[in-house]
């Protein structure tokens, strides 16, 4: 008994040790757990309050280093720029303004070029840089990317600049002219002529401001808050009237096919516009005696069927350096061309305005001497599929029309020699 008693009483002993030892094992691990480690210490500790907070709303890339020139803080912009990169900021001369800003407390601002992430080809990212001390220790670097806007203010420079080189040609001729007409007042055979040719260059002004209304106008309107189902038939047959002396003129045959009764959506007098400026250079730049087809047709797409816009010519045709430049604003294939047809270089710019604000899309095929067409895809409008799904007499697969269309087929341009 005094055995047994013995044992009970050792094992009564050590199992209040075991329970001791385990009190006190669970007590010390929360307070490990409590303990800042490292990395937080390295991280949020160090930075001062509300600071983690202000940098993470900030439009701008911000990266905090400490006095070892560790990266402390990173937002993720910063990281997409490659502005860090294992840890350390990867652009020197960022990292010596730091250093520089952590020895004297002065703020200090850059800008600079940075060459793109991967292969480092293509436009560089201009940016613009900004240091300052944050606290006794650490040293905040915002950078702000302008890439977007050095290219915006690229554009609206040259904009400018064309425009009053294109508005000076005409003003200037229009100066001369009336000096001409003053000095040939005793000739009436002279003030003939140069009245007359003051009348071209005053035709040619108007058109340019109007042109550079209507290029205001599409850029800054939203054309859906006005938009409507528009019959195709319609812009077609306003198209051809539009240019309609033009075309006798030079005895071009002007020809009108594909499906009839289609809609559109959009704003009737933008989409009249664009159509419009297609017909009448396809009509310009066409040698005479030659043909200008326009086709409309349903194509399928996977986000809901488009309407197809074609307008081909037999015209002089464009290179293909030409073709990734055409839209640009003022830029001319052929200016010597365009000065003599009075073109302005703002009319496919327009186009281009007006179909994408549609949600659509002009694309181009063309060969030198042999022609072009320009195609538009635009949305077609919700009502017109409705009436085609009742009508299966409309052909949706060829692009066929009833029989009951009004419009000839189109025909196929000529290749000239």
């Amino acid at each position: 008994m005094d055995v047994n008693a013995a044992v009970a009483a050792a094992a009564a002993i050590a199992g209040v040790l075991t329970g001791v030892i385990a009190m006190l094992a669970f007590r010390w691990s929360e307070r490990d757990q409590k303990r800042p480690t490292r990395t937080s210490l390295h991280t949020d500790a160090v930075l001062p309050p509300g600071v983690d907070t202000v940098l993470s709303v900030l439009r701008s890339s911000a990266v905090v280093l400490d006095e070892a020139d560790a990266v402390v803080k990173a937002s993720s912009a910063a990281y997409a720029l490659g502005l860090v990169r294992g840890g350390k900021l990867s652009v020197e001369p960022m990292l010596q303004m730091a250093r520089d800003t952590r020895r004297d407390g002065e703020i200090r601002q850059v800008e600079l070029d940075l060459p793109r992430r991967g292969t480092g080809r293509g436009e560089a990212l201009a940016v613009s840089a900004r240091v300052a001390p944050l606290g006794s220790r650490l040293v905040l670097l915002l950078v702000e990317d302008l890439t977007e806007a050095r290219r915006i203010e690229a554009v609206r420079r040259d904009f400018v600049a064309n425009v009053s080189h294109e508005l000076k040609t005409p003003v200037g001729a229009l100066s001369l002219l009336s000096e001409a007409v003053m000095d040939a007042s005793d000739d009436p055979e002279a003030v003939q002529r140069f009245a007359g040719r003051m009348q071209i260059e005053a035709t040619r002004l108007t058109n340019l401001v109007q042109e550079l209304i209507d290029l205001s106008r599409v850029q800054n309107d939203d054309p859906l808050e006005d938009a409507e189902p528009v019959r195709v038939d319609e812009l077609v047959a306003e198209a051809v009237d539009r240019c309609r002396h033009q075309a006798g003129a030079k005895q071009i045959t002007m020809a009108a096919g594909g499906t009839a009764d289609l809609h559109v959506w959009g704003n009737r007098g933008q989409l009249a516009a664009a159509l419009g400026n297609l017909v009448e250079n396809a009509v310009n730049y066409s040698p005479a005696r030659t043909r200008v087809g326009i086709a409309a047709r349903r194509i399928n797409a996977p986000g809901g069927d488009l309407i197809e816009l074609a307008v081909t010519d037999q015209g002089i045709g464009i290179s293909d350096r030409d073709k990734e430049r055409i839209f640009e604003r003022f830029y001319r294939v052929d200016p010597a061309r365009s000065r003599a047809t009075g073109g302005t270089g703002l009319g496919l710019a327009i186009v281009k305005h007006v179909v994408a604000s549609h949600g659509g899309e002009v694309t181009v095929w063309s060969a030198e001497n042999q022609g072009s067409t320009f195609t538009l895809r635009l949305p077609e409008a919700g009502a017109a599929r409705d009436r085609a799904q009742q009508h299966p007499d409309l052909d949706d697969e060829t692009g066929g029309a009833p029989d009951s269309s009004p419009y000839e087929p189109l025909p196929a341009p000529e290749v000239l020699p």
